[in-house]
């Protein structure tokens, strides 16, 4: 993301801090990485999810999100609990995407206010042929006003703290990732709120953005090296720099993107797929691991252990790290 030294002289300095943090300098080297790392990577992986093979009915496909990872390695039993319960559209789920799609219009509506933007991403998203377009429909004005307003402050607060996003950087919102191992009977999906700049020969040039609410969650780096991981096997060269940023509190969490940071990524993947894997299709018994997360479980109604922990008095920061 070069950024021209003009535009530098009328940003705040929340913008500045992610022009410094994210940006590049003409002198800056950026990483290059060995054309092989792809391969690499792809059978490291499938080496060590083949034994899934052996656990998914035939002819299934096991699809692999950051969610399903978190999930996988943390409280088991909410993973099963959520899987049992049936997909819903609701105010907190729509509104990331309306968000999302407001950010990507106001690279092309300069100066609009964010509630215009929003307007227009709720209108877009309502001629499509899509679930969430029946539910924007179909939703009472009450729902609709609330997923106004809740779009309205994530947007304003990311073009408070964002510079202006430039054509030249080439953002994307809502990203789509797909990596099909085995002919795709293991399929790791994934979808970034926001990219920045592309890949460009063997050098690392893309920056990988993801938004937050609320506080920091350790979990949030490890969904962004799965998100690099999957970008490095579909192009081939990873990108520069992931980055959690929280709109709250104004603060980006950048990592660069090294080939250790990747073999990692891969260790935990091989991990948590395994163990979706014998959740799911192999009766292995799900693990309970009581946490901040309970209170937003839908088995929390019958679980002693979630009860418990939520009974104990916490301080509010405790479940800061809740956004998304």
């Amino acid at each position: 993301m070069a950024v021209a030294r003009a535009l530098t002289d009328v940003l705040n300095p929340a913008q500045q801090q992610v022009v410094d943090l994210l940006g590049t300098k003409p002198e800056d080297e950026l990483p290059a990485f060995d054309p092989a790392l792809r391969d690499n990577l792809r059978t490291e992986l499938e080496a060590g999810l083949e034994p899934v093979l052996g656990l998914l009915p035939e002819k299934a496909s096991l699809y692999v999100s950051k969610h399903q990872l978190t999930m996988a390695l943390g409280c088991e039993a909410r993973l099963l609990a959520e899987r049992d319960c049936s997909f819903e559209w609701t105010v907190p789920l729509a509104r990331g995407t309306v968000a999302h799609k407001a950010i990507e219009l106001s690279t092309q509506l300069s100066g609009e206010t964010p509630m215009t933007l929003v307007d227009e991403a709720v209108a877009s998203l309502m001629a499509k042929d899509t679930s969430l377009a029946d539910w924007l429909n179909k939703s009472s004005a009450v729902d609709r006003a609330e997923l106004q307003q809740e779009a309205n402050d994530r947007v304003a607060k990311f073009l408070e703290c964002f510079p202006p996003l430039r054509r030249q950087w080439t953002p994307v919102t809502e990203s789509r990732l797909r990596v099909e191992l085995f002919d795709a009977r293991i399929v790791l999906i994934g979808r970034s709120d926001l990219t920045l700049g592309r890949s460009q020969g063997s050098a690392a040039r893309k920056v990988i953005i993801d938004l937050k609410t609320g506080g920091f969650s350790p979990s949030h780096g490890d969904d962004l090296r799965f998100y690099a991981l999957l970008e490095t096997i579909r192009v081939g060269v990873p990108p520069r720099l992931t980055a959690s940023y929280y709109l709250d509190s104004g603060r980006p969490f950048p990592e660069r993107v090294t080939e250790g940071v990747l073999h990692a990524a891969v260790e935990r993947t091989i991990g948590g797929t395994l163990r979706l894997a014998g959740l799911l299709h192999g009766g292995a018994v799900a693990r309970k691991l009581p946490g901040t997360s309970c209170r937003w479980c839908a088995a929390l109604g019958s679980c002693a252990e979630g009860q418990a922990f939520l009974d104990v008095d916490r301080p509010v920061d405790a479940f800061a790290g809740s956004g998304a």
